[in-house]
């Protein structure tokens, strides 16, 4: 067997089918984009070499700063509010043990398995400012009138809240797989030792969830600048571009308004920050970890 496995030859005929689909699937893909990016392409006919002109068009795009400053905005909101939540929960759901823990978990997870056409309709009806759910609850109490929660100025947090919703159980899942994952004998001592809730959670939790910490960061961060389905079925973008997102201002630009090569280039833009965001992420929780 050691023979079979040291062979040169085998070795390639096993990982060749693998950069194979690597090659065609991503690498292929990401160069093209790259190129079309300093071109004029439609999505027909030929594509003319314009060089960096796109790039200078994307800097004087005030759509395009708007849409990255949402996908930073929302990135924030998954970090600051989503995750804090998510991992509280993981811990408390670890403390419960027996079936509550099991029927809690589906519950928080059942968003995740929803369409995400269906969520986007779904908050529609409970947005609606004629018949919507909320309305109804805030009539119920006495409160007259309409409330726009997707017209101006309440857009974007409306948005933020229907995201942290509908991504709330797989970071609630993955934290609570690095929960069990701490030997329950640490928890043991420090309750021989006095400490209380706060304290273990501070002092042995939180310490050894760091690198769990790390990738659920790394990828909401990510979550949120590719974040295109639920926003564009939810508002489309509206109002005025208000809640437009890095992903849905490519996809408009690309499929709607026939600007293929200036699509691609915010693409480029948007592998770039990606990019930045995870070295960044990684050297942070490298200092903290020293």
């Amino acid at each position: 067997m050691h023979k079979l496995y040291s062979d040169k030859r085998i070795i390639a005929t096993l990982i060749a089918p693998g950069i194979l689909v690597f090659m065609i699937a991503i690498l292929a893909p990401i160069i093209l984009s790259v190129y079309y990016g300093f071109t004029d392409y439609s999505g027909i006919g030929q594509a003319t070499f314009i060089g960096l002109e796109n790039y200078k068009n994307l800097a004087g795009d005030p759509v395009f700063w708007t849409a990255l400053r949402n996908s930073l905005f929302l990135a924030v909101g998954f970090i600051c509010i989503q995750h804090p939540i998510a991992m509280l929960v993981a811990v408390k759901l670890d403390e419960l043990q027996g079936k509550a823990e099991g029927i809690f978990r589906c519950i928080f997870f059942i968003p995740n398995v929803i369409s995400v056409a269906v969520i986007a309709y779904l908050w529609k009806f409970i947005y609606n400012p004629n018949f919507g759910l909320i309305t109804k609850v805030l009539n119920a109490f006495g409160f007259k009138g309409q409330l726009n929660l997707l017209g101006t100025g309440s857009a974007i947090w409306s948005v933020l809240v229907v995201l942290i919703w509908h991504g709330f159980g797989w970071g609630m899942l993955i934290y609570y797989t690095g929960v069990k994952t701490i030997d329950p004998v640490m928890y043991e001592a420090a309750s021989i030792d006095g400490a209380d809730k706060k304290t273990t959670f501070l002092r042995i939790t939180l310490p050894l969830m760091k690198p769990v910490i790390q990738v659920n960061v790394t990828m909401a961060v990510i979550s949120a600048l590719k974040q295109m389905e639920t926003v564009y079925l939810l508002t489309a973008g509206g109002p005025g571009n208000e809640t437009q997102f890095m992903a849905s201002y490519l996809y408009k630009q690309a499929f709607n308004s026939y600007k293929y090569g200036y699509g691609n280039s915010i693409s480029v833009i948007f592998i770039i920050i990606c990019l930045i965001s995870t070295v960044v992420l990684n050297k942070l929780f490298e200092e903290k970890a020293a």
